[in-house]
């Protein structure tokens, strides 16, 4: 796609990967297939070729407003339409980019900016989250909490970092517990760097990108010392979290002091399934209630393009994942999505927990925090990360 970005934002590290992108793009529309959006609404402004348009003419300097943001914020960045792209458009880089520059060109309500402030100022900071939580569970938005169990000693020769994650630390740490108990059982010690903290996601989805980058800063530093060290991975089981890590690089690009930092980190982030695939767990039990649902996050399946190995490695153990139609459809979770789009959050939750739950398994097993959370609300089946899966048969 020709394109002819304004000189002043052609000439940034970000303006290049709008540029790089957009040239990829043959705008055939063939993204708008597995859109969710656009599935919803049939409106060619809430698919992906609709949206590259919109980005590429405020881009361009074209008179850009309110119409143009509010089709921007409907996109879930679920990445269905980079899996599904024949020239390998990878839209999400442009989409971070064009969203940024609407939200610096076109005020919000003051409705909108109070909520995103909230969310920015409470989610990210474990403290503030761990008064949140209590409430939100006594309301049926989380699941109750559940007992941990203890965390193995740390004697492995191997080791490796592990994001604790900020809501996961406070709504759901049994998840970390139960990661680290398997990676013992590999071999592997899990260590938390002190330091670290929120990936920063939240803070770049919600147009704060400078508090993004903060975020990203202060876990760089803290995982290079550890790399450094001799760790030999940053293990992130929240797929979400993994995914907007990887793009540190982007987030950074401006950052001569720590690009080539965040390139490192952002190579050696694994999402759990990439170590524990092939690892030999020993001797374990068989499962109680095998019949189970896989749900692949948008963030495994089209970021990280892990598609089918959760599945594979649960059916080795002895469980049997049972067929879900549709693989590309996302849950409507989307980091903050659910609560600033309601209504298309819950009628993609409706559609795909019909999905989830049409053969009568036993528990859905996901991979991603938000995603547990949001379906974990209104689903009759126990939700809960894969990882307890492998916890349960140790």
């Amino acid at each position: 796609m020709r394109t002819n970005i304004e000189t002043s934002l052609a000439e940034t590290a970000h303006g290049a990967i709008a540029e790089s992108v957009l040239r990829a793009c043959v705008h055939c529309g063939l993204c708008n297939a597995t859109c969710p959006t656009y599935q919803i609404t049939g409106d060619e402004l809430d698919g992906p070729r609709g949206r590259i348009y919109l980005i590429k003419q405020a881009l361009e300097g074209a008179p850009v407003g309110r119409l143009t943001q509010v089709h921007l914020d409907r996109c879930l960045a679920c990445r269905a339409c980079e899996t599904t792209c024949p020239s390998g458009v990878e839209y999400h880089r442009l989409f971070d980019v064009g969203r940024q520059l609407v939200s610096e060109r076109v005020s919000r309500p003051w409705s909108e900016r109070l909520v995103r402030w909230l969310i920015r100022a409470i989610v990210p900071h474990p403290a503030r989250m761990s008064r949140l939580v209590p409430l939100a569970r006594l309301a049926g938005k989380i699941p109750p909490k559940v007992a941990g169990g203890r965390p193995p000693a740390p004697v492995r020769e191997r080791r490796m970092i592990l994001l604790a994650g900020c809501v996961q630390s406070v709504a759901a740490a049994h998840f970390n517990l139960a990661t680290r108990r398997v990676f013992d059982r590999a071999g592997i010690t899990l260590v938390e760097a002190p330091a670290a903290g929120c990936c920063g996601a939240l803070s770049a989805h919600l147009e704060a990108p400078q508090e993004a980058r903060a975020f990203a800063r202060r876990n760089i530093e803290a995982w290079s010392a550890e790399l450094d060290a001799g760790a030999e991975a940053v293990i992130v089981n929240a797929s979400g979290c993994a995914a907007f890590i990887r793009d540190w690089p982007d987030l950074l690009a401006a950052d001569p002091a720590r690009a080539a930092k965040a390139r490192r980190v952002a190579a050696a982030v694994r999402d759990p399934i990439e170590i524990l695939a092939e690892a030999d767990l020993g001797s374990l039990k068989t499962p109680a209630n095998p019949r189970i649902a896989v749900h692949e996050p948008c963030t495994l399946r089209h970021a990280a393009r892990l598609g089918g190995r959760i599945a594979t490695l649960l059916s080795r153990l002895g469980y049997e994942p049972l067929p879900v139609a549709g693989a590309h459809p996302c849950c409507g979770s989307a980091g903050a999505y659910s609560l600033l789009q309601p209504a298309f959050a819950r009628r993609l939750r409706s559609d795909r927990l019909a999905a989830l739950t049409a053969h009568a398994p036993s528990a859905i097993f996901t991979a991603n925090i938000g995603c547990w959370m949001h379906l974990a609300e209104t689903s009759a089946v126990p939700v809960r990360h894969w990882i307890e899966a492998v916890d349960d048969l140790l």
